[in-house]
């Protein structure tokens, strides 16, 4: 009898309960169904404006030829961040404002040179080479020696004896079987960050280093360079590939090879700068932030299009399109372009510590040049994750859903030490280094379609995470 009691309790118990179960599952899928349905039409709408009037192109050719490039410390530098605000405010962001700062003030000098001598000591084969980043000069005759070759830190160490008084060439290429740029080029980056370093830790007198970049032609590349205190400082400079090939070719001819190399670089005391910022003021819960941005210095070479003016410019559009279709997001979207990301990092690390009291769901970084979307590298917890992954959707019609876990960027990573879940724009990055920290970056490098897709998913980007929060 309890047996059947219990059956027709269980029996009773379902009737009641299995339809408010229906109900409630009706309700999630309604309710998810009209939440797609309407995030489908904002993202079409988001597309069809940025691709038929969008302003991205148009802003980074204004930087580029108006500004062009735009070290830290520069006067172009200084251009750039009144540019920067005078946009926003055209645009009619809210809140624009300017957060100061001072930064490294670095200068290339106008001497760069350098060529293998003859058997009397006499220049003879001219070398394409340019300073790195943060490098002292050489003195007005410049530093001539023998050459030593090396692939490896291990390498070097390992003929310490030969080193003294020798330029340690480093010619280790980035390596062609990574099908990842970005993965290649931190196979190889450590010879141009520390080879000066290890270079004077052996008694050398110079580290020319092999540019990187997977192209061969006679431009080199420069970048950011470090000294140790407690290592004496030699000068640093980078070889074009074309130029690193010929210099092994005769190092494997003949043993005893002498350059002269010429720099007039120099760094000046830190001067004034800062990181530009505006917004659109979330409509329900302003304190709640999603973070947009893109560092608006560059290397001294090319105009900065791809590294990383494309960045800037396209954060820039992704509020303008909001704002010109009258979107009012729930939490605030805040546009930073960040100062001295490529040598110093102080914009990134000024703003995450001056705003570590204020409620970040989240950072994204556009800052792998302006070519076309993928999707986006997301570094956050599995929860988290899984709920960005969701809208992924929205994208495929750009072909730019491919969303993976590890992302983010150099100055939203001081953020992401706060515990803040941290995104990167990820592009088509096979060409980024034909092009990164040279001559050759420049504006026309840069597609129109390509660069205004990357500021469109942005946009339809922030303003989900803004609607949803995480």
């Amino acid at each position: 009898m309890l047996r059947y009691r219990t059956v027709l309790t269980f029996q009773f118990c379902m009737k009641k309960i299995f339809p408010l179960l229906l109900l409630c599952l009706y309700i999630r899928d309604y309710s998810f169904s009209q939440s797609k349905q309407m995030y489908d039409s904002l993202a079409r709408s988001l597309i069809t404006t940025g691709l038929t009037s969008g302003k991205a192109y148009e802003l980074l050719h204004e930087l580029c030829f108006s500004i062009g490039h735009r070290l830290s410390g520069s006067s172009q530098a200084a251009q750039a961040v009144e540019w920067s605000k005078n946009k926003m405010n055209e645009f009619q962001f809210d809140n624009v404002r300017l957060e100061s700062l001072f930064v490294p003030h670095w200068v290339r000098g106008n001497t760069e040179e350098a060529a293998m001598l003859n058997a009397n000591g006499e220049p003879q084969i001219p070398l394409t080479v340019c300073a790195l980043g943060g490098s002292i000069g050489t003195s007005p005759e410049g530093i001539t020696a023998a050459v030593l070759e090396v692939q490896s830190f291990e390498e070097l160490h390992s003929l310490q004896e030969k080193a003294k008084g020798k330029i340690i060439f480093f010619n280790r290429p980035m390596p062609k079987e990574k099908i990842m740029p970005f993965e290649a080029y931190g196979s190889a980056v450590n010879q141009r960050g520390s080879g000066a370093i290890e270079a004077a830790k052996v008694g050398g007198v110079a580290a020319l280093v092999r540019s990187m970049t997977m192209r061969r032609d006679d431009v080199p590349h420069t970048g950011s360079m470090s000294y140790n205190d407690t290592v004496k400082k030699i000068p640093s400079a980078a070889i074009s590939i074309l130029d690193a090939e010929l210099l092994s070719a005769a190092l494997s001819k003949e043993k005893n090879v002498s350059i002269n190399l010429k720099l007039s670089c120099e760094t000046l005391p830190d001067v004034p700068s800062a990181n530009v910022i505006g917004e659109i003021v979330g409509s329900e819960k302003p304190e709640e932030i999603i973070l947009v941005g893109g560092h608006l210095d560059s290397w001294d070479k090319g105009h900065g299009a791809h590294d990383d003016g494309a960045g800037c410019v396209q954060t820039i559009e992704a509020l303008r399109i909001l704002k010109q279709l009258g979107l009012q997001p729930k939490r605030t979207i805040r546009a930073v372009l960040f100062m001295n990301e490529e040598n110093g990092l102080r914009g990134g690390k000024h703003y995450a510590q001056s705003h570590s009291n204020e409620k970040h769901l989240a950072a994204i970084e556009a800052d792998a040049g302006g070519f076309s979307p993928r999707g986006f590298g997301i570094s956050t917890d599995s929860i988290r994750f899984e709920k960005i992954k969701t809208w992924a959707y929205l994208f495929a019609s750009i072909d730019a859903d491919n969303f993976k876990k590890g992302g983010g960027g150099a100055d939203i990573s001081e953020l992401a030490k706060q515990g803040i879940p941290v995104l990167g724009l990820r592009v088509d990055t096979q060409r980024y280094f034909d092009y990164h920290h040279s001559d050759n970056d420049t504006f026309d490098k840069v597609h129109e379609r390509e660069l205004e897709l990357g500021a469109i998913a942005l946009a339809i980007l922030v303003y989900v995470l803004a609607e949803e929060g995480l």
